[in-house]
C-alpha cells in the first residue's frame, strides 16, 4: 500500500526565511536559523497520522558561489536534530540551469515519491512561494500556500492559503476549510 508525505519547503516553512526589502533569503549560517515556534509539535502530528515528511529546497546560492553546500548541508543537520523530517531533497542549480529538479518543476517531489513509495495524489506540498505551490501542483499533490506577503508573484492558484505551516494539520488531518483560491 502506497504512503502519503507532506513535502515541505525549508526556508519560510520550517524556519523563518531572512527577509530583506519584502524578499525571502536562506539563513546564511546555522546561527541565524530560527525554527518556527511550535514547528516540532506541528510536524509530530502530521508523523504520527502516518505522513512521510520530506524537504523539498531550491538552494540556488551553492550554484551561485554564494553559499558553501557544506552551508546548506549543516542547516539540514541542524534542523534534522531538532524536527522529526524523514529526508531532505535539495536543488542546488542555478534557474537557468535546466534541471528537473528545482522548483517549479516536480523532479524533488517525483524523487521522494519513489524512494518513500508515496501516492502523490494523497500527499501535500506546504510552501511559501509560488514555486511550491506550482511544484506540487505538477506533482499532482494537493497545495497549501503558506502567504508572509512577500513583494514577489503569488501562486495563481493553490488549494489552501494559510498564515503557518501551524495551520497545515488542521487542514491536513481535520479537512477544515480554510481561505481557499
Amino acid at each position: 500500500m502506497k504512503r502519503k508525505a507532506v513535502f515541505l519547503d525549508r526556508d519560510g516553512v520550517l524556519n523563518r526565511a531572512v527577509v530583506k526589502d519584502g524578499q525571502p533569503y536562506p539563513p546564511a549560517s546555522v546561527d541565524e536559523v530560527e525554527i518556527i515556534p511550535g514547528m516540532a509539535e506541528a510536524l509530530q502530528r502530521l508523523k504520527d497520522a502516518g505522513f512521510v515528511l520530506i524537504v523539498v529546497s531550491n538552494q540556488p546560492d551553492v550554484a551561485r558561489g554564494a553559499t558553501p553546500k557544506a552551508t546548506v548541508d549543516a542547516i539540514n543537520a541542524y534542523l534534522a536534530e531538532r524536527l522529526p523530517i524523514d529526508r531532505f531533497i535539495m536543488c542546488y542549480h542555478d534557474s537557468f540551469d535546466g534541471c528537473d529538479c528545482r522548483k517549479p518543476r516536480p523532479g524533488m517531489l517525483f524523487a521522494g515519491a519513489q524512494e518513500f513509495d508515496i501516492d502523490l495524489a494523497s500527499s501535500y506540498m506546504v510552501g511559501d512561494r509560488w514555486r511550491d505551490v506550482d511544484a506540487g501542483i505538477s506533482a499532482g499533490c494537493k497545495t497549501i500556500f503558506i502567504d508572509y506577503g512577500y513583494d514577489e508573484k503569488q501562486p495563481e492558484y493553490c488549494d489552501y492559503k494559510v498564515s503557518s505551516l501551524l495551520d497545515a494539520p488542521i487542514i491536513i488531518l481535520k479537512g477544515c476549510e480554510y481561505e481557499k483560491n
